[in-house]
């Protein structure tokens, strides 16, 4: 008999059907932390996911955040400047130069800012979702 047999199939079902918790993991990953045990690095440098946790040895290589930090992004910094922008203009009449300026740093300035944030944050869904190959156990 082999192992996976020897198993039982109970055992099995109870790892993957283990709720992992996700407002913490998501909270974790926003900080630049392992979604798992909070302690070690999960970015270095600006967007690049670590291998792996150096603390718990979770796997990061297989996670799947692609352009969805990207949208997420783009989706909340339009959000809260546009209106922004309509009530500066209506309000105050700058001058369209001054406008575009303060609204083009407030723009990139904003995205730098989330980008890495909600790209840990996906990752941490992710992990508390078992999504891809975050389903084993680890």
């Amino acid at each position: 008999m082999s192992q996976t047999q020897q198993l039982s199939p109970d055992t099995a079902e109870t790892d993957a059907s283990e709720e992992r918790p996700r407002l913490p993991a998501m909270l974790r990953g926003w900080r630049g932390k392992c979604p798992s045990c909070g302690g070690g690095e999960l970015l270095h440098g600006y967007l690049k996911v670590n291998d792996d946790c150096a603390v718990c040895r979770q796997e990061f290589h297989h996670h799947r955040a692609d352009d969805g930090p990207a949208y997420l992004t783009i989706l909340l910094v339009g959000h809260l400047l546009a209106p922004g922008l309509h009530i500066a203009y209506v309000v105050w009449r700058p001058e369209p130069l001054t406008l575009f300026t303060i609204f083009a740093v407030g723009c990139t300035a904003l995205s730098l800012y989330l980008l890495p944030r909600l790209k840990g944050a996906m990752i941490g869904f992710q992990w508390a979702k078992r999504m891809g190959g975050f389903g084993r156990s680890n």
